[in-house]
């Protein structure tokens, strides 16, 4: 016990000290407010592996060996894909930033990489670099941009321990992990210093080795070392480590652990849920199975009243284009934010947690309650901090009648609209005591 209770003495001090030498730049700071405003994004998950239309993960599914998945990127010519047409997507949606995937887990680079010839430009009949064009549209129309990268691949003979993945790809079973984290450093570098400002790296993969030694701090300082404004996100289902400046969950809203591999611990940075529109990340041929504008406007809502943003994903198909069923939902998205944005961007969690009514957000001495599942007239809600001056619709301006004590307030609802998402109060609050 003696022994054990010294090895944790000795970790812990490790993290402290680890911990102590990040500290976030004034530029990182401001950006992780940007970020927390920003609410609404849109994931990208786009690679080579689109063209046999069975998602990202196709080639550990299907055990398919290196030498069969090299023959991939000969067939792969995405000549519709149009830059000006996703972010102007993203905009319509009222998205404020996207993470696209600048390397899957495959290890194939989606941009002109000068580290290895397994790129776009290198190996596609295409021999153009899409993040380049989707950085200079990105600026262009005021979106951010951030580069999904992912730690594991399943390609590069340096991943070396196995992962619990790609484990059928026909690798000779030897190779540097250090060296191999060198490379990755390298790709982040040209990432880093290629496109311009970006506005994050967003990792995902240490989960394939969590016991591996990553040298993250190493990697953490690349990039705010080149870029003191980039936030480091990590899909790593636990609490942040030292150098990170997002907590990320995945499939999940914070704190729920709905997926079964989220931590349900909830740190101190700024949050974020990423989510699909239907079961896959990639381009999957026969996943029909798409959620509602409804759902996701919901989850949105729910995200924000949690003090997260919404970072929902599509799969574009092997020929560059956003598939229709996708397109159509993020119009209808962005037809609902122009009408109740108003009470979702530069917000934070409300000062009510959670309910099964629905969520409070805040901006300044606004409190916004979203009554997403309430069919009664009245509605009671915990007492609150401040007291209410008066209490609007946020849609028309009406006027909800407010009764409040020590211990609760109540409004009195309109009637709901059958078509009506979320019904959403504005209480304007008094001045602080």
């Amino acid at each position: 016990m003696q022994l054990l209770a010294l090895c944790a003495s000795v970790l812990l001090t490790s993290i402290s000290s680890s911990a102590q030498t990040y500290t976030p730049a004034a530029e990182n700071l401001a950006s992780r407010e940007r970020f927390q405003d920003s609410k609404f994004g849109l994931f990208i998950h786009w690679g080579v592996y689109s063209v046999l239309q069975d998602g990202e993960w196709v080639m550990n599914d299907k055990g398919l060996r290196i030498k069969e998945y090299e023959s991939l990127p000969a067939l792969f010519n995405p000549v519709k894909f149009d830059a000006a047409a996703w972010v102007s997507l993203a905009k319509e949606a009222g998205m404020k930033y996207i993470t696209i995937t600048s390397k899957h887990h495959d290890g194939f680079a989606m941009w002109d990489s000068k580290v290895s010839d397994w790129n776009i430009v290198k190996r596609t009949p295409y021999a153009k670099d899409p993040l380049a064009q989707l950085a200079a549209e990105c600026t262009k129309q005021g979106i951010s941009l951030m580069f999904y990268h992912s730690q594991l691949d399943w390609h590069n003979p340096d991943y070396f321990p196995r992962g619990s993945t790609g484990l059928k790809t026909g690798r000779s079973e030897q190779g540097n992990f250090s060296r191999y984290l060198d490379y990755m450093n390298a790709e982040l570098r040209e990432l880093l210093t290629g496109y311009g400002k970006i506005g994050g790296i967003w990792f995902d993969g240490e989960w394939d080795k969590p016991n591996a030694d990553w040298q993250l701090d190493k990697t953490y300082k690349l990039i705010h070392d080149l870029q003191p404004g980039a936030l480091v996100i990590s899909n790593h289902h636990k609490l942040p480590h030292p150098g990170e400046d997002v907590q990320t969950f995945e499939k999940d809203l914070p704190g729920a652990n709905t997926a079964g591999f989220n931590t349900r611990d909830i740190g101190a940075l700024p949050l974020e849920t990423a989510q699909t529109m239907n079961d896959s990340w990639g381009f999957r041929l026969t996943d029909r199975h798409f959620r509602s504008s409804t759902s996701l406007i919901s989850e949105l809502v729910n995200a924000a009243g949690r003090n997260a943003n919404f970072l929902l994903n599509v799969g574009p198909r092997p020929d560059g284009t956003i598939q229709p069923d996708f397109a159509d939902t993020l119009q209808k998205i962005g037809v609902w934010m122009k009408r109740y944005g108003a009470s979702i961007y530069n917000t934070r969690g409300g000062p009510i947690a959670p309910r099964v009514w629905g969520v409070t957000t805040q901006r300044g001495d606004s409190v916004f309650v979203h009554v997403l599942d309430w069919r009664d007239a009245e509605l009671a809600i915990p007492a609150l901090p401040r007291k209410v001056l008066s209490a609007s619709m946020l849609i028309d301006g009406r006027v909800v009648a407010v009764r409040q004590d020590a211990g609760s307030v109540s409004l009195t609802l309109p009637a709901r609209g059958a078509d009506e998402i979320d019904q959403v109060i504005v209480l304007r609050m008094g001045a602080k005591s």
